[in-house]
């Protein structure tokens, strides 16, 4: 629900940490998206709650994860040196971590990491499949369905190129072709009687 109601890519849904995720203003921050760049998009209100819920549950596994000296991420740049503490923080945390702690090579320490890629492509699947979907669907299929849903609602596309984080309008307006409904868009008479 989060890749679709917010417009996500997968990797920008999986590296996100806890702190970019604002629930009182209902926002949430990309950061390093496409071309390493940010912006913020909207956070769902129908996913607050078990978002929030989710949270929580990660926190328990952080406090844990310090006690036993993990508890570490990976920061972007060189974060890590400005801000010593930073990778213990709660909120630099990943809002979807991984069920084990690994060793990253680049750090030589044991870490939490996020999920990985597969874990959700293999959920999305399996959702499709039980719910008979018989075109092929994937994460990135529900970003095309936020674009269009809306597109289709009457957002203009300056709003929705913003919210996808594309550079050019052109990117956006892809998402204008299924909105062509036959007969030039016009609705028939016939129709409402």
């Amino acid at each position: 629900m989060l890749l679709y109601g917010a417009g996500l890519r997968l990797r920008e849904c999986l590296r996100l940490r806890v702190k970019d995720v604002d629930f009182r203003r209902h926002e949430i921050m990309v950061r390093q998206g496409k071309g390493d760049k940010d912006r913020v998009t909207m956070l769902p209100a129908c996913v607050t709650e078990p978002l929030g819920a989710h949270l929580e549950k990660v926190r328990s596994l952080h406090g844990p994860d310090l006690s036993a000296g993990f508890g570490r991420v990976q920061l972007p740049d060189a974060l890590a040196r400005k801000y010593p503490n930073a990778p213990r923080e709660w909120g630099w945390q990943w809002a979807f971590p991984a069920s084990k702690i690994c060793r990253d090579p680049r750090l030589g320490e044991p870490q939490r990491y996020h999920i990985h890629e597969s874990v959700l492509q293999k959920a999305i699947h399996a959702a499709a499949r039980s719910a008979a979907i018989t075109r092929p669907v994937g994460p990135h299929t529900l970003r095309h369905c936020f674009a269009t849903d809306l597109l289709a609602a009457g957002y203009d596309i300056r709003t929705v190129q913003e919210l996808l984080g594309h550079k050019d309008v052109s990117t956006t307006m892809i998402y204008t072709h299924v909105l062509n409904r036959g007969g030039r868009g016009v609705v028939s008479p016939a129709d409402q009687l």
